[in-house]
C-alpha cells in the first residue's frame, strides 16, 4: 500500500489529531469541574478535518474558524499552552486572556481568528482572500464553518462573491449532522451543502470526514485550484462530533445507536489502522505518541496554572484596534 505522503509527515499528523482529541477530552473534563470560565465548544470526533485540510496549506496560508476552533488552531501550528492559557483567561494566553474560548487569533500564523457568531468569520475569510488576490500574494484562506451556518445569509452572500470574484479561498464545511439539536434533515429540504451550493458557481466536493486521507486530497484539491487562480471550492466534510453541542448538551436529541456507528469510524482508528497497513505505526509507537502526547497537554496545563491573571490597569487596551500582547 503507497501514499504519496512522506512517511515522516504522516506520523506526524497522527500524533497532532492525538494531541488535538486530548487537549479536548482535558479541557472538557476542567469545564466540567468549573476550572475554566465561560463555555466551549470541542471538536472531540472532527480532528481528520482540522489536520487534513491545513496540511494542504503552505505555512503563510490564512485559516478562519468557528465556535468550535481549538483543532484548527492547534492543526494551524498553536501552541497547546498559549491556548490553554488564554481559556483559563491568562495573561499569556494567544489574546492576554480576553478571548475564551470562542474568539482566538494568532496572526503571526496566519489564524485569523473564531467566531461565537454562526458563520460570522466567512465572511472575514472572504474578505481576507480579496486582499490577497488584489496585493498578488498568492495565499489561500481556508475558512471553517459547520453545516448550521449554511442557513445564515451572510454565508451566502459570502459564497457568492467569492464565486463571482474567483476569490482564493476554500470553504471547508464541518457537516456533523446537528446545528446544535436540528438535525440537517430536518432544517433544510436539500440536506447536502455541496449540492445546495453548486448553483452558486463554485466547485463542490463531498468527503468522509472521518478520513485524513480522503480530507487532505480533497483540500489539495480545492487549495490548488485556489492558488491557481481558478476561484473557490466549497468542501463538505461529513463528520461526527463525539460530544454535545456544548459542555450543557446531554445529547438526548441522538440515538446511541447513531453515536454507536460513528465511533466506530472514529478518525484516530482509521487514521492508525491505515498506517499500521503501511508499516509506519506498531504498537510501541502508539504507545510512544500517546505518552508524548499527554505530556504536553500536561504541561500546558501546568503553564496554564502557573501563569499571572492579566494585570486590571489594561482593561481598557486592545478594544477596538491594535495589537494583543505578544
Amino acid at each position: 500500500m503507497n501514499t504519496p505522503y512522506p512517511p515522516e509527515e504522516l506520523l506526524s499528523h497522527y500524533r497532532l489529531m492525538l494531541l488535538i482529541r486530548r487537549f479536548e477530552t482535558v479541557l472538557s473534563d476542567l469545564f466540567g469541574e468549573g476550572l475554566v470560565p465561560g463555555t466551549a465548544h470541542f471538536c472531540i470526533g472532527q480532528e481528520a478535518c482540522a489536520v487534513g485540510a491545513t496540511a494542504s496549506l503552505q505555512a503563510d496560508d490564512l485559516v478562519t474558524s468557528n465556535h468550535r476552533g481549538h483543532g484548527h488552531l492547534i492543526a494551524k501550528g498553536g501552541e497547546p499552552a498559549r491556548l490553554m492559557a488564554e481559556l483559563f483567561g491568562k495573561s499569556t494566553g494567544y489574546c492576554g486572556g480576553r478571548s475564551g474560548s470562542q474568539h482566538l487569533c494568532e496572526l503571526k500564523i496566519g489564524f485569523l481568528g473564531s467566531n461565537g457568531i454562526t458563520g460570522g468569520m466567512v465572511a472575514v475569510g472572504t474578505g481576507a482572500a480579496l486582499s490577497q488576490k488584489l496585493l498578488g500574494t498568492n495565499r489561500v484562506v481556508l475558512s471553517f464553518f459547520g453545516d448550521g451556518a449554511t442557513g445564515q445569509g451572510v454565508l451566502q452572500e459570502a459564497l457568492n462573491m467569492a464565486a463571482t470574484w474567483r476569490l482564493p479561498i476554500v470553504f471547508f464545511c464541518e457537516n456533523n449532522g446537528y446545528a446544535m439539536s436540528m438535525p440537517v434533515e430536518r432544517a433544510f429540504a436539500e440536506p447536502s451543502v455541496a449540492r445546495r451550493f453548486a448553483g452558486f458557481g463554485l466547485s463542490t466536493e463531498m468527503v468522509d470526514g472521518m478520513d485524513y486521507f480522503a480530507v487532505r486530497e480533497a483540500a489539495e484539491r480545492a487549495v490548488a485550484r485556489a492558488r491557481q487562480g481558478e476561484g473557490p471550492t466549497l468542501v463538505e466534510a461529513l463528520t461526527y462530533r463525539f460530544c454535545g453541542h456544548s459542555k450543557s448538551d446531554d445529547c438526548s436529541y441522538r440515538t446511541r445507536e447513531e453515536e454507536q456507528r460513528w465511533i466506530e469510524r472514529d478518525p484516530l482508528h482509521l487514521m492508525r489502522r491505515r498506517l499500521s497497513e503501511l508499516g509506519l505505526l506498531d504498537v510501541a509507537g502508539e504507545e510512544d505518541f500517546q505518552r508524548q502526547v499527554e505530556a504536553e497537554v500536561q504541561a500546558a496545563l501546568a503553564y496554564a496554572r502557573s501563569s499571572s491573571d492579566p494585570d486590571p490597569a489594561t482593561a481598557t487596551s486592545n478594544l477596538f484596534a491594535g495589537t494583543y500582547p505578544d
